[in-house]
């Protein structure tokens, strides 16, 4: 495999000419069939039946002459390393016949040293052609996906030649946002096993990692500012943490395949694990005039409480690179509150009553305030905005609740407000039945709520969660992929050319064979085999 800039193959130096170049194409093939090989499905996509011999030995990846990205970039020259053997999984070195073929990459603009944002373009096109295929993307990132497509383009026969048909592609994420939700504090989850999901997720063109890293049941994430949150609240302050070292190696590696990572330190509920290491945070129930010896959650009353914070927080910002934070503010119970008399000496002098939630409001502002002075876009679950409470018009709302018509009741009530808003509702995957249910999740239509066009552009994404309850490592890949793919392609593709899934159906079981090759342990969507099934398992 080469990997050099390109100056002298036939086609190779092109630049504005190119959209021209892939409209001729795509008239030129309009009769041709559809191609059936690449999940999730790209916008526009024409195949036909004319095949070209792709020999290892005489295949190679190169930068275009008028590329931005050349050698040296480290997110392409990896990838490159990364795909060839996706693409050749079987590859010896033989014998040299056959012609030469070359993909060649043009990234029009930006870097390869950032991370991706919210801001990232992912779109590229793809010709196909005797001897060659162009990738044209807007930045690495799009490059990344083209990538990802022509290594599902490429089929071997039954001898075991490979081969990849002439073919047009124009394509672009209908959601920006198209992310699956980790939970590694019910069970941790050891960072291989993380490092393998990113990869699947890469595969499926998912492009964010939401991280729940802590919760009640444990506090893994080991901060250097209060490491006795991990000491003390980990399941084992030893095997069971995320070092520093953990999370960068997480986030590079997450980079490289061009999926942002955002972490979940949700408050003040789900903290349980946390009062374990910091004395004073969470708020002491009481039995009467008597502390229970419980805790409930963090104390809103105290200076103290949101100066830890402050400095948590901070520690957050330095070693989480992404813009966006996920503060939680779900399923806060108020009996611990309602208990403690110094609680309600507190709510008197607020002038909150009895309502809990302007008690809640009052935190989750307070929060809000830390993570604004850091430049940080805050996420929040649903209950924040339900509880009435005084958010920030840039913050992002996360809808986790309720059947198809309470979720987009809620969506069309924050759409309206002007919120942008995430689903998840219909994306819990840590739950399980009988049969095909991939199809529950293939079928959603995230837009289908009441309002206006304006309203539905604030719909930037959907995410899968995978709550850790019944999961570790032994069975998330199973029972996330290829469940998961479903929501892939529904938030990657056309809803209109997609929506059937009795065409889904032999591509997504396509689909799962290739990621079952790759050493993702997808489980099976039917009765049937795959080729290729039981290969380093």
């Amino acid at each position: 495999m080469l990997t050099r800039t390109c100056h002298s193959m036939r086609g190779c130096k092109f630049n504005t000419a190119v959209p021209a170049l892939f409209l001729f194409a795509l008239l030129a093939l309009h009769r041709m069939q559809v191609a059936q090989g690449v999940w999730p499905m790209p916008q526009k996509m024409i195949q036909s039946s004319e095949n070209y011999p792709l020999n290892p030995q005489k295949f190679s990846f190169q930068y275009a002459e008028d590329s931005v990205a050349q050698i040296g970039c480290s997110v392409l020259d990896l990838a490159f390393k990364r795909y060839f053997k996706l693409i050749f999984p079987d590859y010896s070195r033989g014998n040299d016949a056959g012609e030469p073929f070359s993909v060649v990459v043009s990234v029009q603009s930006g870097g390869c040293d950032g991370y991706p944002d919210e801001d990232s373009k992912e779109n590229y096109q793809m010709l196909i052609s005797e001897g060659q295929g162009v990738l044209v993307a807007e930045t690495v990132w799009g490059a990344l996906r083209g990538l990802e497509t022509f290594s599902q383009l490429v089929y071997q026969d039954d001898y075991g030649a490979y081969y990849v048909n002439q073919t047009v592609i124009v394509d672009y994420p209908r959601f920006p946002f198209r992310g699956i939700l980790l939970d590694t504090s019910r069970h941790f989850i050891p960072v291989q096993a993380i490092l393998e999901t990113l990869d699947a997720m890469a595969y499926n063109k998912f492009n964010v990692f939401h991280w729940h890293i802590v919760d009640d049941p444990s506090f893994p994430y080991q901060s250097y500012s209060f490491p006795d949150l991990s000491d003390k609240g980990a399941f084992h302050r030893f095997t069971h943490v995320y070092t520093q070292t953990d999370i960068h190696r997480v986030i590079s590696h997450a980079r490289l395949r061009g999926i942002r990572v955002i972490p979940e330190f949700d408050s003040p509920g789900h903290t349980q694990s946390w009062g374990k290491g910091q004395p004073g945070l969470l708020t002491p129930c009481y039995n009467g005039k008597t502390p229970s010896g419980t805790f409930g959650p963090v104390d809103p009353t105290l200076t103290s409480s949101y100066h830890f914070m402050a400095r948590l927080f901070k520690e957050v910002n330095a070693v989480f690179p992404d813009s966006y934070i996920h503060l939680g503010g779900d399923e806060v119970t108020f009996f611990c509150w309602n208990s403690n008399p110094q609680v309600q000496a507190f709510m008197e002098k607020m002038g909150f009553g009895h309502d809990f939630t302007k008690l809640e409001s009052f935190y989750i502002e307070k929060i809000l305030n830390i993570t604004v002075a850091l430049n940080k876009t805050a996420v929040l679950w649903q209950d924040v905005f339900d509880y009435h409470e005084n958010i920030p018009k840039d913050t992002v709302l996360h809808v986790w609740k309720g059947t198809a018509q309470e979720y987009n009741e809620e969506m069309s009530k924050m759409t309206k407000a002007g919120y942008r808003v995430l689903l998840a509702a219909p994306w819990y995957l840590n739950h399980i039945s009988y049969g095909q249910d991939w199809h529950d999740a293939y079928t959603v239509k995230p837009l289908n709520f009441s309002g206006t066009e304006k309203q539905k552009k604030l719909v930037i994404g959907g995410e899968v969660c995978m709550w850790g309850e019944y999961v570790d490592a032994t069975n998330l890949m199973p029972r996330l992929w290829p469940r998961a793919s479903a929501v892939a392609e529904r938030l990657w593709s056309d809803e209109e050319q997609t929506f059937n899934v009795s065409e889904a159906y032999p591509r997504l079981a396509e689909f799962r064979c290739r990621l079952v090759r790759r050493g993702i342990q997808a489980e099976p969507l039917f009765v049937g085999y795959c080729k290729h099934e039981y290969q380093g398992l």
